[in-house]
């Protein structure tokens, strides 16, 4: 029996990206190729921040608070994944499932947050250089890093403490490779109406407004590069942001696409795709789009590894 005494489902069944061994074993190597990757790139991005002191300002606090969060993301869902792989079964336990749910909504929202947060410091950085070490003050970062993950939280406790409320009688079988709050609403025998709610709420709030938010500061930052003269300013000024910008763009296009789609059968096997973009492959191209496009991050990494070039 699982945490609510009313729940008869204990395990949920998770589909497996292809039944074709041959297909298997590629998705196999590409997902741990990937996952090491992932691991190995944010784990270097704190590093390089934590270790050189060139890199303790505002811009950087927040990269190393986007690698932190992208290693948690992508452990809470390639080792599953990968295990699925290997041919151990796709099962996975009530509290595994609740455990899944409760840390990737949790780091997704709190991305979103942190986006947010990023694009701000950007606008202050370039639209209002002479009071930035004011507006952006480490009690500030530390204020802003700190509402990003408690939020992230709060969002994640509010969904989880409802889905276990909810009576699962079977089936048993989830349409992803992954727990998510959606999917797991059309398994349930329970009402579900005060669920999608909330859920309506938090992808309104994380979802539409972070957005909103993020776009204004991006006009303003665009508007304000524009209007420098020489080219060179403007260069310096658009290096600042681009790679942010970048990321911003591949991590919100791809939930976009997740979000506009119709319900048809093609289009969940597209959201899987989508899923594993911003779960997966994210994670992975962060720390290189960070370190191809920045040079104090390049600078700090050749610092650490002598080698690199």
């Amino acid at each position: 029996m699982a945490m609510n005494n009313s729940t008869t489902v204990v395990e949920f069944l998770l589909q497996v990206l292809s039944e074709d061994p041959g297909l298997q074993a590629l998705f196999l190597a590409f997902f741990l190729l990937l996952y090491i990757l992932a691991l190995a790139g944010n784990i270097l991005i704190i590093i390089a921040i934590s270790l050189n002191p060139s890199l303790h300002t505002p811009m950087y606090f927040f990269l190393a608070n986007l690698a932190l969060l992208d290693i948690i993301c992508t452990s809470t869902v390639v080792p599953k994944l990968l295990e699925g792989l290997v041919g151990k079964g796709s099962y996975i336990s009530y509290k595994g499932c609740m455990t899944q749910v409760f840390f990737l909504s949790w780091v997704l929202g709190a991305e979103l947050l942190l986006f947010t947060a990023m694009a701000y410091d950007r606008y202050v950085a370039i639209c209002c250089p002479l009071h930035y070490n004011t507006l952006m003050s480490w009690s500030i970062c530390v204020l802003l890093a700190g509402f990003v993950w408690v939020i992230g939280i709060a969002n994640t406790s509010v969904h989880i403490g409802l889905l276990v409320r909810l009576n699962f009688c079977g089936p048993n079988q989830i349409h992803h490779f992954l727990c998510e709050v959606p999917t797991l609403l059309l398994l349930s025998c329970s009402p579900t109406t005060l669920n999608n709610i909330m859920l309506v709420i938090a992808d309104a709030y994380f979802g539409v407004v972070n957005f909103l938010l993020t776009m204004i500061s991006y006009s303003f930052i665009i508007s304000s590069i524009l209007r420098i003269r020489s080219a060179e300013g403007k260069k310096r000024a658009f290096s600042t942001c681009s790679a942010h910008l970048v990321v911003v763009t591949l991590y919100y296009s791809t939930i976009i696409y997740t979000y506009l789609q119709p319900g048809s059968g093609s289009s969940f096997q597209n959201s899987k795709v989508v899923t594993l973009l911003y779960t997966a492959v994210s994670p992975t191209l962060n720390p290189i789009i960070y370190s191809l496009r920045n040079r104090d991050v390049k600078v700090a990494l050749k610092r650490l590894f002598p080698c690199i070039h």
